[in-house]
Formats: structure tokens, C-alpha cells, sequence
């Protein structure tokens, strides 16, 4: 089926009590991996870009190759842009072919990003893609952009509800106490402020950083609100392992093919087992029905 908005699969999960993993791939194997995946166990799946990827390869590859993937899938894909904090290229992405895009300006103040936010909910909503913005700033790095703890901060949960009334929002990432990247230490999850903000604004939620934190935690965030779960680091060393392992294990197989098969089916089961954990397996076709 083409290629889909991320807003009524994310609706749906909300609703029904799961959530949809979002996983960022590094090239044209592991968005395949995604795909993959989410086929096997019938889930819907978001592969989500981030900046530097389109920049590496270039819009249109990248909307060719899911748009390739996604006509022959039975389950519902999203192709999303992950914390675009450029005008330009989130349009540019609108119109080459992404149907969802996140919005970061949480760096800004909160009139400011409001405002960049409400620009690109208008330029979104007439192509029908679906938007994520982000309140707070979630600690970590993400973009080679690095956000000390000192220096990060909660969403406040009466800002949130102005900003998802004043918008149309697919999802709204506030920043929980997660962070991006591998844990250096335990996590200060604010399960409270996710189910507070959830209540109010009746707004799906993405919890940003997902990698590393334990099954608990993961589950307690999804009946709180959070219907999107993002992986990306525990991917990328998935990516770099299954690699390099194979080759520790096989010294003198130089056949490419043999190395990329073991990569492809290291990250397909991370992969699998992240779906299963945020409950989205046998949801895809009967969700892809419907829409």
C-alpha cells in the first residue's frame, strides 16, 4: 500500500493501548530490515530519517526507496522526518514525499517555537502529512547536537496544553526525563507529567530515547499515553555489529553477500523484538483496512 500520514495509526494505537515503533535507519538495508519486520509480524511501522541521512543521500532516494518498499507491503508504513530543525528541509520533505515530519524547535522559547511549529502544521496539513513537535528539551545527543542534563528541562504541562490546542498535532514528544542515546545511569522517568499531559491534551505521545529502557518502564510509558516509541542508537550498534561480528566469527568468508545477509537478519530481529515489546504485532493489516 503507499506510503501513510502517521496520525491514524497513532490515533489507533492510543486508543487501543500500544504503540507503533519508530526506528531510524542509516541506509537502504536496514529501512528494508524496518519494513521487514513489521510485515512478519503484521504491525504498522514508522521509518523515521533523521536530518543527516537526507543530507547524506538526498530526498528523493530515500522517498524512492520507501515508496518501492511500501507499494508491495500489506501493513501501514510512515516515512517521517526525526527532529527536523530546518524550515527548509522539512519542506522539502513535504513536497518530495515524506507523509509525516517533526518539528524541533524546543530549543527556542516557548512563543518562538510555537510559531515555527504552527508554520510547518500549516505547510503539512494541505499535503496531508502528519506532524510532530517537541516541548522541552530531551537530554542526549540527537543530530550530533548535544544537550548537557544541566541543560535540559521538562515539558510544563500547562505549556503543553496551550501548544496542543493552538496546533494539529499527529504526536507531541515533551521531554519526560528520557534521553538520547545509551544510559549512563538510571533513567528519572516522569511517569506522572506523561499521564498529565496526556489527559490534557488527548494528544498521542512519543517518547523519545527509547533505547535502554527496561520493559517496565517501556510499558508504563505506553499506558500513560505514549504511542510512539523511538530506536534509533540500539539500531546503529545492532547495524555495526551484526557486521562485525560475523566477520570475528568467519575470518575468511569475504563473500559480501554471506556478511550483509547476517547484518540484515541481526537488525530484523532487533527489530521484531522491539514491535512485539510495544504491542504493535497483528495490528497492520487489520489497521491497514481501515484506512
Amino acid at each position: 500500500m503507499p506510503l501513510v500520514s502517521m496520525n491514524r495509526i497513532l490515533a489507533t494505537a492510543a486508543e487501543e493501548g500500544y504503540a507503533v515503533g519508530a526506528f531510524n535507519p542509516v541506509d537502504y538495508a536496514s529501512m528494508k530490515a524496518i519494513v521487514r519486520a513489521a510485515e512478519e509480524e503484521d504491525a504498522p511501522v514508522i521509518v523515521q530519517t533523521s536530518a543527516k541521512t537526507v543530507r547524506y543521500y538526498g530526498h528523493e532516494v530515500l522517498v524512492m526507496w520507501m515508496q518501492e518498499m511500501a507499494k508491495e507491503s500489506t501493513i501501514p508504513v510512515v516515512l517521517h522526518l526525526d527532529h527536523g530543525k530546518e524550515l527548509e528541509m522539512i519542506q522539502r520533505c513535504i513536497e518530495t514525499g515524506w507523509t509525516s515530519v517533526m518539528v524541533d524547535a524546543s530549543h527556542l522559547p516557548f512563543e518562538q517555537n510555537l510559531a515555527m511549529s504552527r508554520e510547518v502544521v500549516e505547510m503539512a496539513t494541505v499535503a496531508g502529512v502528519g506532524v510532530e513537535a517537541e516541548l522541552g528539551e530531551i537530554v542526549g545527543v540527537e543530530e550530533d547536537i548535544s544537550v548537557a542534563e544541566k541543560d535540559a528541562h521538562l515539558a510544563d504541562p500547562d505549556k503543553a496544553e496551550i501548544f496542543c490546542r493552538e496546533l494539529e498535532l499527529g504526536v507531541f514528544a515533551p521531554a519526560i526525563g528520557t534521553a538520547h542515546g545509551f544510559y549512563k545511569g538510571t533513567p528519572n522517568v516522569a511517569f506522572g507529567l506523561i499521564e498529565e499531559i496526556y489527559r490534557r491534551t488527548a494528544t498521542p505521545l512519543a517518547l523519545h530515547g527509547g533505547t535502554g529502557l527496561s520493559d517496565e518502564v517501556i510499558q508504563r510509558c505506553i499506558r500513560s499515553g505514549c504511542a510512539k516509541i523511538n530506536i534509533s542508537t540500539n539500531l546503529k550498534h545492532t547495524f555495526v555489529d551484526g557486521f562485525s561480528d560475523y566477520h570475528k566469527a568467519n575470518p575468511d568468508d569475504y563473500e559480501p553477500l554471506r556478511v550483509l545477509k547476517a547484518q540484515f537478519e541481526s537488525m530484523k530481529q532487533l527489530l521484531r523484538d522491539k514491535i512485539r515489546q510495544f504491542g504493535g504485532s497483528d495490528k497492520g493489516r487489520k489497521l491497514a483496512a481501515a484506512i
